[in-house]
């Protein structure tokens, strides 16, 4: 598999790097936030922008960014804007969705974007040519918040995901039983065992599927997603718990 190196930290190697996001609506809370969870070193840090009050003016969001990668320092940000079609804040036309993207990846603040992977066909690949001419990587993403797809389509959304040019793929599932925490688990092995694969990062979401959150070395996750206040996603586990466990399944 395939790694991919941010700043200090390789992603897809070893222990799972830990991401914790950011959602808060106005740049004092977001600020605010930053200054907490700074303060538990995680690896990564998500700035949800779809929760960003004023996301549709880029002059605002290039000056919050400025002031998020001030605070921040060498710690690897990753800008995210969720639609609503996926679990997010905001309901955007793919073209104002491509353009705050690519406003995102022209700043020089970020280093990683998400960009979800199959909301208009060629919007990835729109948005992986700006990234990567911009220094900046990609984690394509897929999310469903009703339903586990069977094994073999997870693998295919993954692996579609990097035939378009992500450099990390990412699915998100709902389980509706313990089957599903386990299919999930598997699809992630194989994609992570495919021919020339790229780092994947994949989750179970709810008290069922938080498991799948932990076990990423072992599965095939490179990164997993922990909360310090607000939580992103349900199932969320707070980073201190999630560092712990990680380092004891890690043998450390």
């Amino acid at each position: 598999m395939r790694t991919v190196k941010i700043r200090e930290i390789v992603i897809g190697e070893g222990i799972p790097k830990i991401c914790v996001p950011i959602v808060e609506k106005d740049e004092s809370g977001v600020l605010s936030a930053l200054e907490q969870v700074i303060l538990k070193k995680p690896d990564i840090i998500e700035f949800r922008a779809d929760i960003y009050e004023k996301l549709s003016d880029k002059d605002s969001l290039v000056k919050l960014l400025s002031r998020v990668r001030k605070l921040i320092g060498d710690v690897v940000l990753l800008f995210t804007i969720r639609t609503k079609n996926e679990g997010g804040n905001v309901m955007l036309d793919p073209d104002e969705y491509v353009k705050l993207c690519k406003c995102a990846c022209e700043s020089g603040f970020i280093d990683l974007i998400d960009a979800e992977a199959f909301m208009l066909e060629g919007i990835l690949e729109e948005i992986c040519d700006v990234a990567h001419a911009n220094g900046v990587c990609v984690v394509a993403s897929n999310h469903d918040f009703e339903k586990t797809p069977d094994e073999n389509e997870i693998v295919n959304r993954l692996l579609s995901m990097k035939d378009k040019g992500a450099d990390i793929a990412k699915i998100a599932v709902m389980p509706k039983c313990e089957e599903d925490v386990i299919a999930l688990l598997d699809a992630t092995l194989k994609a992570r065992k495919s021919d020339d694969a790229v780092p994947v990062i994949t989750m179970s979401m709810g008290r069922m599927g938080q498991i799948s959150r932990l076990t990423g070395e072992l599965f095939g996750s490179a990164v997993t997603f922990a909360s310090v206040g607000n939580v992103s996603a349900p199932g969320q586990i707070p980073v201190e718990e999630v560092r712990n466990i990680l380092k004891v399944l890690h043998g450390n």
